[in-house]
């Protein structure tokens, strides 16, 4: 058994791209008799909205995934995220960094490939690593307030992922508290699943080059590293990754334009090769059907009459 979880960000109405997702995870949590947790990242209280988190579970209801226990809110979990960053400061594996964003990409983008396995989009290469306490008094002299980076030492981090199988990763020194004093995501992801005994993730493969910097922090932090199943996005009938602009992509697009909730789930479970096309199977069906060696590793493209008024 190995309970799972769906934990999106509440800064828009879900598309069918987010709720596929959903399914399959729950779909992987109930195959295995497991737990399925609901989580909002709602950490951004600018762009957050409690209008979205309750539009995102009314379409999950109306799809059929329930989730087990009280839904769980980043924002009302900082006590957690900051015991971690204090005992990562101890542990003197942190340090401050006055690097903008712009700094840091345009940096990136003048380097050289890791030497070993890959590393993610905008990799930080150390650039306030090494500043003495006369550098740093110059630049938040200047009015530059630093985020927190964990000290990754160029580590390597190596796993299997239920799909993409054996993937590598050179860890940067990533931002674990933001400037504003916000945890950053790699950290309270980490904190929360080892916290719910998440033992599954299952979550889109545009995340998956961030997945070692997360089991590294895991590993410095003591805590549990669940198994990851990362699935590929949905893309429009243009071939690009599915947005707004590509028409009816949301759960009420689809019964405005006379599409039952029943009949989407039953498109999703066609994509992922759980039954004919326009066969209708019941959830406890989907259950028994399931099976991670089913799912292709593809990127499944929206059929163009799901798309409405979508012109390319």
């Amino acid at each position: 058994m190995a309970d799972g979880r769906f934990a999106p960000s509440p800064t828009a109405t879900l598309h069918l791209g987010n709720l596929r997702t959903a399914f399959i995870a729950w779909l992987a949590a109930r195959s295995t008799g497991s737990q399925f947790f609901y989580r909002s990242d709602d950490m951004d209280q600018v762009a957050c909205r409690p209008e979205y988190e309750l539009s995102a579970l009314r379409d999950l209801h109306a799809l059929g995934l329930d989730h087990d226990g009280e839904v769980v809110r980043q924002s009302e979990r900082a006590e957690l995220y900051r015991d971690a960053i204090d005992r990562l400061i101890a542990d003197e594996l942190t340090y401050p960094c006055y690097c903008t964003r712009r700094e840091v990409l345009a940096e990136a983008s003048e380097s050289i490939s890791a030497p070993h396995g890959a590393r993610p989009a905008g990799a930080y290469l150390g650039t306030c690593r090494t500043l003495d306490r006369a550098g740093r008094q110059e630049r938040e002299t200047s009015g530059r307030p630093p985020s927190l980076r964990l000290r990754s030492e160029g580590s390597v981090v190596s796993f299997t992922d239920r799909l993409a199988g054996l993937y590598e990763g050179e860890i940067d020194d990533f931002v674990i508290r933001r400037v504003d004093g916000t945890p950053a995501y790699n950290l309270t992801v980490v904190v929360d699943d080892a916290e719910q005994g998440v033992g599954e993730v299952v979550r889109g493969d545009d995340l998956l080059e961030t997945t070692p910097r997360q089991i590294h922090l895991a590993r410095l932090l003591g805590m549990s590293i669940p198994n990851y199943l990362h699935v590929p996005l949905v893309s429009g009938p243009d071939g690009e990754r599915l947005a707004k602009r590509h028409g009816s992509v949301t759960l009420d697009d689809q019964r405005a334009m006379g599409r039952t909730s029943v009949e989407v789930r039953s498109v999703f479970a066609h994509s992922l090769g759980l039954c004919e096309q326009n066969e209708q199977p019941s959830l406890n069906e989907l259950i028994e059907r399931f099976e991670v060696a089913r799912l292709s590793r593809e990127v499944w493209v929206l059929p163009e009459g799901m798309a409405g008024n979508f012109e390319p």
